[in-house]
């Protein structure tokens, strides 16, 4: 019986500390994939809705962004602390780019690596950015919509 508690009492730290590793990036990587499909779900707005104001769009990422937990291991900030960045086609039917940015905080053993690797900000945080070009008519796409009915109606 006393084997077995000094067993446990070393290697329980170490699965431990091998289960906190295992969990930062599992939440970066859910961050990330919350902000891909924000970004996504904008730039495809942008491009089918072109009439909307960019506080409407933002808004809307915003909703898309709150599925990330308000907890600092996914994000830190808030749900209104995001850098959401629109950038807007000169013609209509043209691209636009959605970016998003945001901060995590490591936990201490993979935020003492990012330091020392010079991935973290004067706070600590990890920076996670994504970008999305949607472009809304492809550049091999020729002609106007009336030639392709036309050409389909035959």
């Amino acid at each position: 019986m006393a084997q077995a508690t000094v067993e446990a009492a070393m290697l329980l730290p170490a699965f431990l500390t091998l289960l906190l590793i295992a969990l930062q990036p599992v939440c970066l990587l859910y961050t990330r994939s919350v902000m891909e499909s924000a970004a996504a779900e904008t730039a495809r707005l942008m491009i089918t809705a072109p009439d909307g104001d960019d506080d409407a769009y933002v808004a809307f990422a915003q909703r898309r962004l709150a599925a990330v937990p308000n907890v600092s291991i996914f994000h830190v900030g808030g749900p209104l602390s995001w850098d959401i960045e629109l950038r807007r086609a000169a013609t209509s039917g043209g691209a636009v780019s959605v970016s998003i940015e945001g901060f995590a905080r490591p936990l201490p053993v993979i935020g003492a690596f990012a330091h020392l690797l010079g991935e973290t900000n004067a706070s600590g945080d990890v920076a996670l950015e994504v970008s999305v070009d949607y472009e809304g008519r492809p550049s091999w796409l020729s002609g106007d919509y009336r030639t392709w009915v036309a050409m389909w109606e035959g």
